[in-house]
């Protein structure tokens, strides 16, 4: 009995110990019933108010991330060289077919060029045979040879040409007859006067050896003799011939000098 009492007591006290909210709650003190107060916060957080914290970032998503922008990048350039190489090639489409039509203009360019050089001749040709027709027609002829006098000044180079491209040469009479027949004609062609005509006679080549147009030699002469002014007396100054008009002796001249000229022709 005495044993079960003592039991009993030591149940009580150790109940009574484990109740009491803090260490310094005395046996036999009034418990405080009111339940413990929770924080606000994990209150909201269990009730779902509160957002939770996010997770920090990994690694792993910073580095898809920049790959993936550095594949953007890279189709944004790809897309950039393709529309480069598209524009190249229509360039290039464009520049071949320029080249096309530039050699084609060439071409026609060409074609038209042969055609003007081909008229050019015909124009010449023409040109010297109407320039042998009005020598014989408006000229004097004398046997083969057809004579004509043009009465616009020109050097011994430019004379030279005229003829030339009239058909004709200069006027070389080759023996007594011709120079006579000259003669004649120049006399009435410029009565009363007296004018210097151009023959086709010259020593440039060398002094002293008198040459016609045609490059042979002169055998026949009809210089001016006089006491006061005998002729060839130009030296190397003077190595052009020109034939007077009065009376038909030759002078030697300055081939630069303007003056007729006498143009013979083929009959």
């Amino acid at each position: 009995m005495g044993i079960a009492a003592v039991l009993v007591t030591v149940v009580c006290m150790c109940s009574l110990s484990l109740s009491a909210p803090d260490g310094d709650t005395k046996v036999g003190d009034p418990v405080d019933a009111t339940p413990t107060e929770i924080p606000e916060t994990q209150g909201k957080q269990a009730r779902g108010d509160v957002p939770e914290e996010p997770e920090p970032t990994s690694p792993v998503s910073d580095f898809d991330n920049t790959y993936n922008y550095i594949l953007s990048r890279l189709s944004a350039m790809d897309q950039a060289i393709h529309r480069l190489n598209v524009g190249h090639y229509t360039l290039d489409v464009k520049v071949t077919q320029l080249v096309d039509r530039v050699s084609q203009l060439d071409g026609t360019i060409g074609e038209v060029q042969d055609t003007m050089q081909q008229i050019s001749l015909l124009t010449k040709e023409n040109r010297k045979e109407i320039g042998r027709l009005e020598g014989c027609q408006k000229g004097r002829r004398v046997g083969y040879k057809c004579y004509l006098i043009y009465r616009t000044y020109e050097t011994y180079p430019g004379a030279a040409q005229k003829c030339m491209e009239r058909g004709g040469r200069m006027a070389m009479p080759q023996d007594r007859k011709e120079q006579e027949a000259l003669a004649d004609y120049v006399k009435a062609f410029f009565q009363p006067g007296n004018w210097p005509v151009w023959l086709g006679i010259n020593d440039l080549r060398s002094e002293g050896l008198y040459l016609f147009e045609d490059n042979t030699r002169v055998t026949y002469f009809q210089w001016r003799k006089h006491f006061l002014s005998s002729q060839p007396d130009g030296g190397k100054r003077e190595n052009c011939v020109a034939m007077a008009s009065d009376d038909g002796d030759w002078w030697d001249n300055y081939c630069d000098r303007n003056m007729y000229y006498l143009c013979e022709f083929d009959a």
